[in-house]
């Protein structure tokens, strides 16, 4: 079962490519989408210095049929948009491949993760190409049934980022494992357990991808 992470050249003629090429600086990611034949919807974060005048150049496009704002704090803004002009996910619809969510979109490239079979992952490059769509696949990587085993819980992944994000791992240490459990509202003890087992999981990962024996 190949697991595949790809870069995906969004094209110029849909309002996320234009407005993404058109201001680098922008960071769009969709939180999730339903694409379809004739349109598609799209739940999309907005990051930008300004997001409102990015908002009305999106509603400008005549793809758009349709944007709520959902919510606005200062840099960020969520979206529901619909399109009458849903590529480059019409590929993944057609091609009946997961897409893993979020993904994120800059500059008029998107980065993809997909988990598939090898014969939808080839027609998912097959579909890219009808539709004059340019990518690049930066890796391709077989996944068996233990090592889908070994990811990671939803709740090791919130403790293990929780301990990144608080200096846990830097050198030196800017947070103790007491801290990192605080910050959780948990019991140290339950902390160093659930960390523990996750770090456990991804050094396995690494000496199963990366060293050959």
């Amino acid at each position: 079962m190949p697991h595949a992470k790809l870069t995906i050249d969004i094209p110029d003629h849909t309002w996320i490519g234009d407005i993404s090429t058109a201001h680098p600086e922008l960071s769009f990611q969709v939180i999730t989408s339903i694409p379809g034949e004739g349109s598609g919807i799209g739940l999309v974060r907005l990051t930008a210095a300004d997001p409102l005048p990015i908002i009305t150049e999106i509603q400008e496009r005549d793809s758009v049929e349709t944007l709520e704002l959902l919510w606005k704090h200062d840099d960020e803004a969520l979206l529901q948009i619909q399109t009458t002009n849903p590529l480059p996910l019409l590929a993944v619809w057609r091609a009946g491949v997961p897409l893993k969510m979020p993904f994120d979109i800059q500059d008029g490239e998107a980065t993809w993760d997909v988990t598939t079979s090898t014969t939808r992952l080839s027609s998912l490059r097959d579909q890219l190409d009808d539709l004059g769509i340019g990518f690049s696949i930066e890796h391709v990587r077989e996944i068996d049934a233990s090592q889908a085993d070994r990811l990671l819980t939803d709740r090791q992944q919130e403790v293990l980022l929780a301990a990144v994000d608080a200096g846990y791992y830097r050198a030196p240490r800017e947070a103790t494992l007491g801290d990192v459990a605080d910050g959780l509202g948990v019991a140290t003890a339950t902390c160093s357990d659930v960390l523990h087992r996750a770090e456990g999981h991804v050094i396995h990962w690494f000496v199963d991808e990366h060293v050959a024996v």
